[in-house]
Order: C-alpha cells, then sequence, then structure tokens
C-alpha cells in the first residue's frame, strides 16, 4: 500500500477510537480497555465516558454499533500500523457544548447525551455522519485497490449507522418519516422516484466529501484544524493530523 494511502486509511482511526469507546461505554458501560485492550494499546482513557439511560431497544442497537465499530477498527490496524487508542472526550459537557453551538446559544438545561434514548441518539449522529463524510472525501484520493476496498466496506457500514439511527427516530416520534437516512424506498425519495437520500447532500444530491482537514475543524469545535480541543484534548493522531498541529493553515 503506498504511503499516501497509508496516511489516508490511518487518519479514520481517530474517528473509528472515538465511535467505539462511545457506542460501547453507552450500552455497556465499558469501553476497549475491557472489550478489546488489545485495540486500546495502552491508550489513555477516555473522559466522561459513561453508560446512557437507554431502553432495551435502543439499548441492544447500540451496542451493535459498538461491536461494529470494534470491526472497523480491526479491519484497519489489520491492513496498517496505526496508532494507540488517543485522548478522547466523552464527557456531558463536550457534548453540550456541540449542541450549544449548534443552536447558537447555551441551552437550559444543558444538553446531557447520556440522559435518555433521544438524546443519545441525537449525539450518536453527530458522529456517523463525519465519519461518513471523511470516507467519502479519501476514496477517490487513494491510489491501491486494497486501500479502496478497505474504504469501500467501511463506508457501506457508515451509512447505515444513519439510516438505522433515521429510523429509530422516527419510532421513537410516531409521526411517520421526519427523519431520513442515505438508503430510502423510492416513494420517499426525491420526487418519488429514487432511493437515495442524501442528507448531506450537494445541489445535486450526492454525499458531501469532507478532507482531514476541514474534520478536524468539526471535531476539535475551533474551527481551527491546528487548534485541537472537544473530542479530542490533546489533538488527533496520525502523520496528517499532526502535520496541521504543526504547521496550521
Amino acid at each position: 500500500m503506498p504511503k499516501s494511502d497509508v496516511d489516508l486509511v490511518e487518519f479514520p482511526l481517530n474517528l473509528e477510537y472515538l465511535e467505539s469507546e462511545f457506542f460501547l461505554w453507552g450500552s455497556l458501560g465499558y469501553g476497549l480497555d475491557k472489550f478489546a485492550p488489545e485495540l486500546a494499546d495502552s491508550g489513555p482513557p477516555p473522559i466522561g465516558a459513561q453508560i446512557a439511560k437507554l431502553s432495551p431497544l435502543i439499548g441492544d442497537v447500540i451496542t451493535q454499533f459498538g461491536f461494529q465499530e470494534v470491526g472497523h477498527l480491526r479491519t484497519i490496524k489489520d491492513a496498517i500500523i496505526g496508532f494507540p487508542r488517543l485522548l478522547l472526550n466523552l464527557s456531558r459537557e463536550s457534548f453540550a457544548t456541540v449542541m450549544d453551538d449548534a443552536f447558537g446559544h447555551p441551552l437550559k438545561p444543558p444538553f446531557d447525551a447520556y440522559a435518555n434514548d433521544i438524546n443519545y441518539l441525537l449525539a450518536s449522529y453527530v458522529i456517523p455522519y463525519v465519519g461518513l463524510t471523511g470516507y467519502v472525501g479519501a476514496n477517490p484520493k487513494l491510489q491501491s485497490t486494497t486501500a479502496k476496498r478497505l474504504v469501500a466496506g467501511l463506508l457501506e457500514v457508515e451509512s447505515e449507522f444513519t439510516n438505522r439511527i433515521s429510523k429509530l427516530r422516527n419510532k421513537l416520534g410516531r409521526h411517520g418519516v421526519k427523519d431520513e437516512g442515505l438508503n430510502v424506498k423510492p416513494k420517499v425519495g426525491a420526487e418519488g422516484r429514487i432511493k437515495g437520500n442524501v442528507l448531506a447532500g450537494d445541489k445535486y444530491s450526492m454525499a458531501y466529501d469532507r478532507t482531514p482537514k476541514e474534520i478536524l475543524r468539526i471535531v476539535y469545535g475551533s474551527g481551527k484544524d491546528n487548534k485541537h480541543g472537544g473530542f479530542y484534548p490533546k489533538g488527533a493522531e496520525g502523520r496528517i493530523a499532526k502535520s496541521y498541529l504543526r504547521h496550521g493553515d
């Protein structure tokens, strides 16, 4: 695998660690240190991660999500060396800050991602979408068939995450389809003719692609790829992320 491909495949490990820990802790009350310590590789435990107050149905689905993300970690780390788990901030305060920024003012009471099914699903929706658009952005830049096949498989599962969470929110809302994923039945697609339903889409309904630089600006919560914070108190890992921290724009 060319060095450029290794760098692009390595970068998503930052997001896969985040997703794995969030889903495992939320549903089971523990993370990689207990479930798959070899993948954590002695990296620091996440800050503020806790079990969420989930119903049996939602808890079961989130557990499945967690297991899938562990599979993603294994797949990537089997293909490249990668890096140990990095420091993550999964505290209630971290998610509350994201929601405050989304609304443009502090919410009262503060948003608590772990308080109930709805809040947890809302928090869950933040993470896979960033990963999804990152995989879309990386795919055309890859050179080797091995790397392309790896990223294509990961992209497919990230798409499924958005669909599953959307269906759960519709079921809980009990008022029909008011939230859709990336693939829907033709009757609820655009013009009632297509199954594609890309929520994060451009004017041609194509999935937006995000570069590593754009992803870092989002997950750091700073709007800057060289100013760490947010979910990554000490910054992301890997050659690409480290290069931005050193040099910035």
